[in-house]
């Protein structure tokens, strides 16, 4: 129960987390960043990640100074574009196996 309210408290102040991350790790926030988005993106399990309301928060947070709009524009459109070009490659090789069988409950054909 302890780690709902904490999944909650992170989701509902995003911002000050965030802020704290920046002030507290400094370069590593971008990183730090770069990952989420595209564990996103990339990874078929993780799209509960919160990558939206990310983008908005870094930005606001990049417009008070305290990241570089410009670094942070590049390296989160490499993730964006990183990451999906891995999640292509994931359904591009495992499409075909899952597939490649009779008709199943969750995977069908048409």
């Amino acid at each position: 129960m302890e780690l709902v309210s904490w999944l909650l408290d992170l989701v509902v102040n995003l911002d000050e987390h965030l802020r704290a991350l920046v002030q507290e790790y400094g370069l590593w926030a971008y990183a730090i960043l770069f990952l989420i988005i595209f564990l996103e993106t990339g990874v078929v399990i993780t799209p509960f990640l919160p990558g939206d309301s990310l983008l908005f928060v870094a930005g606001t947070i990049a417009a008070i100074g305290e990241l570089n709009v410009h670094l942070l524009s590049v390296l989160l459109i490499v993730a964006a574009i990183v990451g999906d070009s891995v999640n292509y490659a994931i359904g591009h090789y495992l499409g075909p196996k899952v597939l490649q069988y009779e008709d199943s409950r969750f995977f069908k054909r048409a």
